[in-house]
């Protein structure tokens, strides 16, 4: 069983991870359409991973003896004017990601609710590396996107992840 504030936060979660994946699957369609490939599937990666992050809370809280409740996705609203618009948002959104995980992992902590804690350190190890990832990919960006031939290769680097 887990505490009821601490899986009512990882069941909000789930739908945030869900969020995401469709947050990301835009992204992925506006470089899509700008003919940016390489964006394009760095973005739809991004985006299965988020449905893994989901996947990871929902077995989590099956394990526990607790039921998921799923809620309504919304919509991605987020101005895509251009792509370094794009970047900053999806870094501004990691971090929301990660004061979510924060709550999460407080809330986990104050009930003294360990298994949760250890559980989540995953996820604030992960979103080190999101908004790591979210900043490297802002920084080439603005070192490199005004230009053609290094925007190429920029995103020749990006179609290429795993």
């Amino acid at each position: 069983m887990l505490n009821k504030k601490v899986r009512d936060l990882m069941n909000v979660q789930v739908n945030k991870e869900m969020y995401s994946a469709y947050l990301y699957l835009d992204f992925s369609f506006y470089f899509g359409g700008r003919g940016l490939n390489g964006f394009a599937s760095w973005y739809k990666k991004q985006a299965e991973e988020e449905m893994k992050h989901a996947e990871k809370f929902i077995n989590y809280i099956h394990e526990n003896g607790e039921k998921v409740d799923l809620l309504a996705i919304d919509k991605p609203n987020v101005a895509l004017e251009n792509d370094l618009d794009v970047l900053k948002a999806a870094l501004s959104h990691e971090q929301y990601v990660t004061s979510l995980i924060n709550t999460i992992y407080e809330a986990a902590v104050e009930v003294k609710e360990y298994k949760s804690v250890e559980f989540l350190n995953y996820f604030v190890d992960e979103q080190v590396e999101e908004e790591d990832n979210a900043e490297d990919l802002i920084t080439k960006y603005e070192l490199f996107g005004k230009d053609a031939a290094s925007l190429y290769l920029l995103n020749k680097e990006l179609g290429k992840r795993d």
